[in-house]
């Protein structure tokens, strides 16, 4: 009867929180593309809350593909995978993590109960298996017919990064470094810390990593401890930011700043330009603001926590940094707002139908603050060289069942060595395989 109270309670206070909220005034596209429309800030009391109960998909359900492709189930049966590197051989490593503990999870009060609940019902209040596991698919028939376990216990691991014969995991804390051998399937030497990482609160906790073509440098995405700076910007040092990582010494240095919470990372086809995907903030409507890909420019500002999308100023922050709101960058591509915009991708080197083979893939985990939802499928964005070049196609859909359950969602994806896409679901607990139709 007690558990039964509780969950009453829990089903209450989210339905009292989604009664108290708002709805768009626009559709999701509008706030898409090079110029998106932003409307004035859509305030309440009590922020939209309208999360997607996670119940995973049913037997033989998948997600839908578009036009001219195919989904069939690369490996299943994982443990909240979120993020995917593929390996030089075709070996495809999944991290198999979710958050660290947070110190607000113990300090107990009403909005860490409140978000624990959410969390909860949207999928990703698990514990973290902290595990990297390899997925072999040696007949090349999109599917992997053996799995081992690579890395274990692990610290909430995220990006990964081959580098020579050194594989580099970004944990929730701290860049490590592993040896590897080509067609190695469990590493047992004990990882050497490269460097620490802004750790703690970890409101964002996942840390991605890039490797410059040279490999002499390796690019880290730390996330914001906070949406808008309410916890104060004491703690936010280091975050909210792309480092670049000196790999011989390990020195590194802040390469760009103002990012609330950049996750995936692409190099655009020059090799030389980095783009990044970016979540922005919450609680100014479900309009605002739309999360965003970007070239990211060595000593570039993109204005957070005191502007988004360029100059446009977030009253709700104190101080105000006006000297830091003018030197705002506008970011090249909206996304959407709240689409919870995590994966990215180039195209290079897949084997997809002709619109599918010049621009980025990303990965739209879905939103908790938009009524009505946003995001829960994979896009494209096509590119003219190095730039976006029209609207966004979808590519992956169907996450949300007819009920509005998340029966997946989708987070990291890469290209695989035939040339399919990649991509990991952390509530369907499955990795896809995007394919051009037979």
């Amino acid at each position: 009867m007690h558990i039964l109270r509780i969950s009453l309670a829990a089903g209450l206070a989210l339905t009292v929180l989604s009664a108290c909220g708002e709805v768009a005034r626009l559709p999701v596209e509008a706030g898409m593309g090079p110029n998106p429309q932003l409307p004035p800030p859509n305030t309440t009391l009590i922020p939209t809350v309208n999360t997607a109960r996670a119940v995973g998909w049913p037997p033989g359900a998948h997600p839908v593909a578009a036009s001219g492709l195919a989904v069939t189930a690369y490996a299943g049966g994982l443990d909240h995978p979120r993020w995917l590197y593929v390996l030089p051989n075709g070996d495809v490593l999944v991290a198999e993590t979710n958050a660290p503990p947070k110190p607000e999870d113990a300090a107990g009060g009403i909005k860490a109960w409140a978000t624990g609940v959410a969390m909860k019902r949207a999928g990703a209040k698990t514990v973290s298996a902290n595990r990297i596991t390899l997925l072999r698919d040696a007949d090349h028939d999109g599917v992997a017919e053996t799995r081992s376990v690579l890395l274990e216990g692990l610290n909430s691991p995220f990006g990964m990064a081959l580098i020579g014969n050194q594989l580099y995991v970004a944990n929730a804390d701290a860049v490590m470094r592993y040896p590897y051998e080509t067609g190695q399937t469990h590493i047992a030497a004990p990882g050497v810390k490269v460097t620490d990482l802004p750790a703690g609160i970890n409101h964002h906790w996942t840390k991605n990593l890039l490797a410059s073509a040279d490999g002499a440098r390796l690019y880290v995405s730390v996330g914001s401890n906070s949406n808008v700076g309410e916890n104060g910007m004491d703690i936010e040092e280091g975050r909210a930011a792309i480092w670049e990582l000196d790999v011989a010494s390990g020195a590194k240095r802040l390469y760009a700043t103002g990012l609330r919470n950049p996750v995936g990372m692409a190099w655009a086809p020059d090799g030389k330009t980095l783009w990044t995907a970016v979540n922005e903030r919450d609680e100014l409507g479900s309009d605002l603001v739309p999360d965003y890909m970007t070239s990211v420019r060595d000593g570039g500002f993109y204005g957070w926590p005191y502007s988004y999308f360029g100059q446009h100023v977030d009253t709700r922050v104190e101080p105000q940094r006006p000297e830091l709101v003018a030197q705002a960058i506008v970011p090249d591509y909206a996304l959407g707002p709240h689409t919870a915009s995590l994966g990215l991708a180039w195209s290079g080197g897949a084997k997809l139908p002709e619109p599918y083979i010049n621009g980025m893939f990303v990965g739209q985990h879905g939103s908790w603050n938009r009524d009505p939802r946003s995001g829960y499928k994979v896009i494209f964005v096509p590119f003219d060289k190095n730039q976006p070049s029209g609207p966004a196609r979808d590519v992956l859909t169907g996450f949300l069942n007819e009920s509005g359950q998340a029966q997946g969602r989708p987070v990291g994806v890469a290209i695989d060595a035939q040339g399919g896409l990649l991509v990991a679901d952390d509530v369907g607990n499955v990795v896809w395989r995007v394919g051009a139709q037979p």
